[in-house]
């Protein structure tokens, strides 16, 4: 052992080497259900050089005195090969492309704060080859701009599983709430069918706003580049070669480009949205952000009164209870894919916020029923 660090550092070094060993296991997947050979081909050199990325963390732990065993996929990593075996692999570029850009930053971070030595320039490596897989995966889904500055959601993924989730806890407090005031079985559910058409229509006309908006902020930030362009052509030139000269082209070779594009204003359009504003090619649209969203909130939303349509009494209430938190947990655990967070305390940690709406809907409810009693 060439010198001694604590035992944090240790634990830190071996999540990063499970991390790339997760990372060697989804891409080596990704490239057995992709259908094109050449994005094939590139998961399967992403998958290679992140098993030399783990060869790599084992020779920096081994030279630290720290035994390293057998580096089995996570659940994680199963579930995310799982869901691109049913969707196809282009449902996890988002997610693939964001953690590759926290690799990135976190690689820098760490080859700043280390001491010198393996661990440090080890480092430094990662960083660099992480930012070209990183690069990759931005080709492949068709967007661009340099993931470890601009960190973004899971897209569609994301939106299913956070419109779920939203469905599912609005809806739970809402029939919790009723079932405290006692009221009528009949009215649980149409209080709960209530809820559950207006939560989706709700969540659905915020997707849809929410990507028109972005949309027409694009379309306002092209408009104004294409001014830019049509009365600074001078200036917009400069940038344009200086863009070319950042991404390591020569400053002659840059400036000759940025010349030749610059004859056709909308290719000089095209280059400029591209390298200076980072909008890439639009994959959805505000429709399908809407339904997309809305359906999934439904879904969620009718977890907890399903029960109220084949049965009543204490049945139904107990049945709702217990699938509307195993699903409190299923739908912790699966925001873990774009946290990153421990899949187990994610899912424990969304049961407890379940029973306490659960809980405060409930006593909101026995108080109204209270309060109108004694009127």
């Amino acid at each position: 052992m060439t010198d001694t660090v604590s035992d944090k550092t240790l634990s830190e070094w071996r999540h990063h080497l499970r991390d790339e060993a997760d990372a060697a296991f989804l891409y080596r997947r990704l490239s057995e259900v992709e259908q094109s050979e050449k994005r094939r081909d590139i998961y399967r050199r992403l998958a290679d050089i992140e098993e030399k990325h783990t060869d790599m963390w084992r020779h920096v732990l081994a030279e630290h005195g720290a035994e390293v065993g057998n580096t089995s996929p996570t659940l994680r990593a199963r579930i995310l090969a799982a869901i691109a075996r049913r969707f196809g692999p282009s449902v996890l570029l988002g997610l693939l492309r964001r953690e590759e850009g926290q690799e990135v930053r976190g690689y820098l971070q760490l080859h700043r704060e280390s001491d010198p030595g393996t661990a440090r320039e080890t480092a430094l490596t990662l960083a660099r080859e992480s930012a070209e897989h990183a690069s990759a995966l931005t080709s492949l889904a068709g967007t661009t701009g340099e993931p470890w500055h601009r960190i973004q959601t899971g897209g569609t993924l994301g939106n299913i599983i956070y419109g779920f989730n939203d469905g599912l806890t609005a809806n739970f407090g809402l029939v919790a709430g009723v079932i405290g005031a006692a009221v009528d079985p009949h009215i649980v559910l149409v209080t709960g069918v209530a809820g559950t058409i207006a939560d989706a229509l709700s969540m659905g006309a915020s997707g849809y706003l929410a990507a028109k908006s972005e949309r027409e902020v694009y379309a306002h930030e092209i408009r104004m580049e294409r001014e830019e362009i049509r009365l600074m052509p001078e200036l917009e030139q400069q940038e344009l070669a200086l863009q070319y000269e950042a991404r390591g082209i020569e400053a002659d070779r840059a400036r000759q480009m940025a010349a030749e594009i610059m004859q056709n204003p909308e290719r000089a359009l095209q280059e400029q949205v591209r390298f200076e504003l980072g909008i890439g090619a639009e994959h959805s649209t505000p429709l399908r952000e809407g339904w997309v969203t809305a359906t999934a909130t439904a879904i969620g939303a009718c977890i907890p009164v399903a029960p109220f349509f084949f049965y009543d009494g204490m049945t139904a209430i107990w049945l709702s209870f217990t699938l509307a938190m195993i699903s409190h947990f299923v739908v912790g655990a699966a925001r873990s894919v774009f946290t990153g967070r421990d899949l187990l305390r994610s899912g424990f940690d969304m049961f407890a916020v379940g029973l306490g709406v659960a809980a405060v809907g409930y006593l909101v409810g026995a108080l109204i029923e209270q309060i109108f009693k004694s009127t």
